[in-house]
């Protein structure tokens, strides 16, 4: 793009911006919402608070809600067992990740050893 052309595009853009602005400042609801933020401001000034006295007063749970999880509080695995029905071996897992559940998948497939869950 030549420079001149990025110019006359911003220019055009900075035209559209000024058209909004206008609009915006001739607003009734924005003048409304300026003069209750200005008002609540000089209240708080007044009495020394700020925003966020107001809120811990107004909604006391506001910020628990953000804190992190607290350690411990996942839900613990269930054991599952699962026994070859052709060895008679059992072998109790909480998790997918044993050494001799994962032989049998590869050599019998997920869905035989999946029948074996008791």
């Amino acid at each position: 793009m030549s420079i001149i052309a990025e110019y006359k595009a911003l220019q055009a853009q900075i035209a559209e911006q000024q058209k909004r602005l206008e609009a915006l400042e001739s607003d009734g609801k924005l003048q409304k919402e300026i003069e209750f933020e200005t008002k609540l401001r000089n209240l708080l000034a007044e009495y020394g608070y700020s925003l966020r006295n107001v809120i811990a007063v107004l909604d006391p749970m506001a910020g628990k809600s953000a804190e992190a999880p607290v350690k411990g509080a996942r839900r613990e695995r269930t054991l599952k067992r699962y026994k070859n029905p052709e060895t008679d071996e059992v072998v109790e897992t909480k998790g997918g990740n044993h050494k001799v559940l994962k032989a049998w998948k590869e050599q019998y497939g997920f869905e035989k050893v999946e029948s074996w869950l008791q």
